[in-house]
């Protein structure tokens, strides 16, 4: 049996998964998004500004992946939300089975946001869909302009880019409009946002984008 043919196989099975996650948050009309990143890229310290802003105006819950550790649950673990630990022990991305049993500790009356933060890794997330509503990719400046170009899989399966810690750039080689451009080569149709987890600086805009999608999930569930 070919290599092709257990990855064909492989991606089958948890394709399959997925499209039960996903009919399970379309039913309870639960907006998800797949969060993949390097390492590094700040993907924990967005995610902490981010449940900040959100506080009181979407009711919200996370899920962790780590290759080892629970140490970026635990920093979140301030926050009165579901956060839920996996630990892959040694898998390079999560996979949509163990999302599903993750699922089991949610309250879907009490969530109309989910974040699936993915392990840090811009190879094998981009092939495993995890029934999410869309992919956002996190690039911080530190990594380059020229991430979209070494990694084109994960920019063309992802529908949001996140610029992250902007406050660094006088401190590298990145060139701003050269990333944006890398990365529109790759994908036309993302939606950019810019941010700095030091001084906040653009979050309210992914915020404010974030309570929109939100709110037109909750209305095309209800509407249906």
């Amino acid at each position: 049996m070919s290599i092709k043919t257990i990855e064909r196989k492989v991606l089958q099975k948890n394709d399959e998964v997925a499209n039960q996650n996903r009919s399970f948050f379309d039913k309870q009309g639960i907006f998800a998004l797949n969060l993949v990143s390097s390492p590094g890229s700040g993907k924990t310290s967005l995610l902490e500004w981010t449940l900040k802003e959100l506080e009181g105006r979407v009711k919200t819950a996370v899920v962790i992946g780590d290759v080892q550790t629970s140490l970026d649950a635990e920093r979140l673990s301030s926050f009165d939300l579901p956060i839920i630990q996996l630990v892959t022990n040694g898998s390079c991305h999560l996979e949509a089975a163990l999302v599903k049993d993750a699922l089991a500790d949610i309250n879907p009356e009490e969530t109309e946001l989910l974040f699936i933060e993915n392990v840090g890794n811009l190879v094998c997330p981009s092939s495993f869909d995890l029934g999410e509503e869309m992919k956002v990719v996190i690039s911080s400046t530190v990594e380059g302009d020229d991430k979209p170009l070494k990694y084109p899989a994960m920019f063309r399966n992802s529908k949001v880019l996140i610029i992250n810690k902007t406050d660094l750039l006088p401190y590298t080689n990145c060139d701003l409009d050269q990333l944006r451009t890398n990365a529109l080569k790759i994908n036309p149709d993302l939606t950019i946002f810019e941010t700095s987890c030091v001084s906040g600086e653009g979050v309210d805009d992914w915020c404010n984008w974030l309570e929109k999608q939100v709110m037109e999930k909750t209305w095309k569930n209800v509407s249906a």
